[in-house]
């Protein structure tokens, strides 16, 4: 069986998922109040959908870590973001916009070039215990400095799921690696570290992205997307002695392939950048029949021809007996 067409078609599949994981995280986020956390979620039917989404993207990405590289499979996970934009403009009930377009055709051309440098034989090189163990105290630091409070927490949430999503990735090709190749015994001391430290970082990357995602879809979901294989891909070249083809000609290509991705995922999440669908707004307002400050509730729709959210304001009835 050829590696590299394997891997490209288990990780098109795993994108396919992540994104229907995205947009459904990106609805459940939208009707979550602001607060709300933790075991808040676990009571809601539309998170196990997307943990189900999430673990089946989950497979589907472990398996093509078996027939290709880190910088094979990881940039194709930007396709998650490409398949979210039909995802996301039928749940929002509208049509793909000519930038979305623009922003697909870009990212899937960086793509290709990226294609054409990556290394396309199946991974051998797994990491030690000890680099293990510093990627995931390193990664955990970077994670912490990222969830301080502070100015745009969605983007830095996002970010932060990007890179634990992105190690997680990388310490799940050292897994696989060694219980397939048989290179030691099933249950050694670093297979069983590695498994926490995967379980650990997939479960946090999970839950941060379903924060970020309470800001809007498409900006959060750019820089995880971005995030991810820039983190899977450091480790790669850097510990387990993975190399991109075609000497100084395929770094330009990777290069210019980068630049090109990178543009078209700007693009994707400015055009996704608006409100979640179905999401309710209580507002303040003073007009005849209500006291100054009476609540009223303001539906966000469907999107109109003008992609701007159609709101009309729904009164909220007063008590019986007066104001």
């Amino acid at each position: 069986m050829n590696a590299t067409p394997t891997a490209v078609a288990l990780s098109l599949v795993s994108a396919a998922a992540y994104a229907s994981a995205a947009v459904a995280q990106s609805r459940l986020a939208g009707r979550t109040e602001p607060g709300a956390r933790g075991l808040k979620l676990l009571g809601r039917g539309a998170w196990w959908w997307s943990v189900a989404l999430n673990a089946g993207g989950a497979l589907l990405h472990v398996a093509a870590l078996e027939y290709g590289p880190l910088t094979l499979v990881q940039p194709l996970g930007a396709l998650t973001l490409v398949a979210a934009v039909p995802l996301g403009a039928r749940a929002a009930g509208r049509r793909v916009t000519p930038i979305e377009w623009r922003g697909t055709i870009l990212t899937l051309l960086g793509l290709g070039a990226l294609l054409m440098t990556a290394g396309g034989t199946a991974p051998h090189e797994t990491l030690s215990l000890p680099e293990a163990l510093a990627v995931g105290a390193g990664t955990m630091a970077v994670v912490a400095g990222l969830s301080r409070p502070g100015a745009r927490p969605g983007l830095r949430h996002a970010a932060a799921s990007g890179i634990t999503s992105g190690v997680a990735s990388a310490l799940t090709q050292t897994l696989t690696v060694s219980v397939t190749g048989h290179t030691g015994p099933l249950l050694s001391r670093r297979v069983v570290v590695v498994a926490l430290l995967v379980s650990a970082f997939a479960m946090g990357g999970l839950l941060l992205s379903q924060t970020a995602y309470q800001g809007g879809l498409g900006a959060p979901l750019a820089v995880v997307t971005l995030a991810n294989p820039v983190a899977a891909a450091a480790i790669g070249l850097a510990l387990l002695g993975e190399r991109l083809q075609g000497g100084t000609a395929g770094l330009v290509l990777a290069l210019l392939g980068t630049a090109a991705a990178v543009r078209g995922v700007i693009l994707l999440s400015r055009a996704q950048t608006g409100p979640p669908v179905g999401v309710e707004r209580t507002v303040a307002t003073a007009g005849p029949g209500h006291g100054a400050g009476t609540p009223s509730r303001v539906v966000t729709g469907s999107r109109g021809p003008s992609d701007r959210p159609a709101l009309r304001p729904e009164p909220v009835r007063a008590p019986a007996g007066g104001p």
